[in-house]
């Protein structure tokens, strides 16, 4: 943990003391969803960090969330080894945070790349959290049954479990 981090962490555990029965954990969550989302990743992961979690990013998140890549391709997958690699950071993560907001006119869009890091996520026991409810999608049912904790942008949420 950085020393910024340490010092948000004790300021914030500081301020809300234990009368709301928030404790807060030493917990790494790892964010997923399309890189389409790369600004709402970045600031989301902001969000955490300040709530004291370590937060894991796709590979290039920030260079999407730049406008620097717009889409990523299933040779660079291949060749990066982009679903195995995340799987790895899902393994030693806690939790995974979907990013599921609007797309293709489509809302709190759930897509393949997603889906499968749900997957992985349910598999390893890992808790599993969608930042909007589940979307209307011909892949619903398979959401749902992977028992997803729905914060509707409340990331207090997390801490409560």
């Amino acid at each position: 943990m950085t020393p910024a981090r340490a010092a948000a962490v004790k300021n914030i555990k500081s301020a809300m003391g234990n009368e709301n029965g928030i404790q807060l954990r030493n917990m790494k969550i790892a964010i997923c969803g399309s890189m389409q989302f790369g600004k709402e990743m970045l600031e989301i992961k902001s969000k955490l960090e300040v709530l004291g979690y370590e937060v894991a990013l796709p590979k290039d998140a920030e260079k999407y969330a730049a406008g620097e890549k717009s889409v990523e391709d299933k040779w660079e997958k291949q060749e990066g080894d982009l679903l195995k690699n995340y799987w790895n950071e899902i393994k030693s993560s806690d939790a995974v945070l979907i990013v599921n907001i609007a797309k293709n006119g489509i809302p709190n869009y759930v897509g393949g790349n997603a889906l499968i890091e749900m997957a992985y996520a349910h598999v390893l026991d890992k808790k599993i959290y969608l930042l909007n409810p589940v979307p209307e999608m011909s892949y619903k049912d398979e959401i749902e049954a992977m028992n997803p904790a729905v914060l509707n942008g409340d990331f207090q949420k997390i801490a409560m479990g």
